[in-house]
């Protein structure tokens, strides 16, 4: 029997990352349909306007044309969360689970925007589509771009092992799957500047959820081989 939830869109997305990272967590079964941005198919963009990447169909709850879709993986953990509550992702606590949609936000748009346009498309889809790497952006990125957000992080940490709540968390998936895409691009936090955020980044890439997902973008996206 095929599974009720398919996520559309491609490996190597952070977004897409995202929402696998979180039925990965949770023990749901998924299937993927490959759906490409580049530019999006007008059959897409009719469940989903803005084009983009990804979205979630419930074969529950309608199956053809946009019904049973959620667009937005911010829309779409937060569904996952409601359905299958168990392990809980999003903190119980009315604070901290606002300072966990924080920080998702902060990694979905700043981070998600210095990583994937300062680093990860100048290089890696820069190589995927035979173009030459934009190296000079790059270096800007990981030299004025990227420092103040990671300062921000690293205080963030604190001593903790997780961001908020004390337990793994959204906050913790949407800071990692930011950082997947930094790390194929062949970057690596400095962990002398930042030593608590660089082990922060290596601990929660080590979990299976987040270990099999770049695993396997590893096999379909090139390597980056600029010296950064």
């Amino acid at each position: 029997m095929s599974a009720d939830l398919v996520i559309m869109g491609l490996k190597g997305s952070p977004f897409v990352r995202k929402v696998q990272v979180v039925l990965a967590e949770k023990g749901i079964e998924y299937e993927m349909e490959m759906v490409s941005p580049f530019p999006p198919s007008p059959e897409y963009r009719a469940i989903n306007p803005l084009g983009r990447i990804p979205t979630l169909r419930d074969r529950s709850v309608g199956t053809e044309g946009s019904a049973g879709t959620i667009p937005d993986s911010s829309a779409i953990c937060a569904y996952l969360e409601r359905k299958h509550p168990e392990p809980a992702l999003y903190p119980k606590q009315p604070f901290e689970y606002g300072r966990a949609l924080w920080i998702e936000e902060f990694c979905d748009s700043e981070l998600a925007s210095r990583v994937g346009g300062g680093l990860f498309r100048p290089l890696v889809m820069a190589k995927l589509m035979k173009r030459e790497p934009d190296v000079d952006r790059a270096r800007k990125t990981l030299a004025e771009d990227l420092p103040p957000l990671f300062d921000y992080l690293e205080a963030q940490l604190g001593d903790r092992e997780y961001l908020i709540g004390g337990a793994f968390s959204i906050a913790d998936v949407s800071v990692a799957t930011q950082f997947g895409n930094f790390v194929l691009a062949g970057a690596k936090v400095d962990a002398a500047r930042w030593p608590k955020l660089a082990a922060y980044v290596a601990r929660i890439h080590a979990r299976p959820s987040f270990a099999d997902c770049l695993a396997a973008e590893r096999k379909i996206l090139p390597a980056s081989d600029v010296a950064l």
